[in-house]
């Protein structure tokens, strides 16, 4: 396993970046969670970052949850294949007209099915609609092996990349 971290930073800067991804055989249903529900997030946070070394906010207390979630800059969308939580992403509004697609991912039935560039473009098109100038993401070599070729098949461009000693994996609480 390597031992090295290799963090990827993309930007879209006009919404005429985005290039669709094909639709899946069985359609997918985004829909915003709008009430507020830290175990939900917690849920999705874990399930579709166990592969991925998504331990952060895993010791997260409900209250840390509910500071990250119960503002107006957050926005938490869940896709649902068939009525099933499929995957999930989280945006964030910044300054200056920054929308962060600060998590994205999704379940593991769902992987390699054609959901990941279908939940994808349709988390670029909410990113927009919150009157972003620029819609960024960040992913690295732990994340899905077809993570970054994800984010560029979908018009992402590459705009810095940082190299540092992988740190130690913090273990499951």
């Amino acid at each position: 396993m390597t031992s090295e971290l290799i963090t990827y930073y993309l930007e879209m800067l006009d919404p005429v970046q985005l290039q669709p991804a094909r639709l899946p055989e069985i359609p997918l249903e985004v829909r915003r969670s709008e009430v507020v529900y830290p175990a939900l997030n917690h849920f999705l946070y874990a399930e579709v970052g166990a592969d991925y070394e998504w331990t952060m906010r895993l010791r997260w207390s409900e209250a840390d949850w509910l500071a990250w979630l119960d503002r107006p800059q957050q926005q938490t969308w869940i896709g649902y294949v068939q009525g099933t939580p499929a995957g999930y992403f989280e945006l964030e509004a910044q300054p200056d007209a920054n929308v962060e697609l600060a998590y994205f991912g999704l379940l593991p039935p769902f992987i390699g099915k054609g959901y990941g560039g279908a939940l994808l473009t349709a988390a670029i098109q909410r990113a927009w609609a919150m009157d972003a100038r620029r819609v960024w993401v960040h992913t690295c070599n732990f994340d899905h092996p077809m993570a970054l070729r994800n984010y560029q098949a979908r018009g992402f461009q590459l705009y810095d990349t940082k190299r540092e000693a992988r740190p130690t994996p913090e273990t499951t609480p």
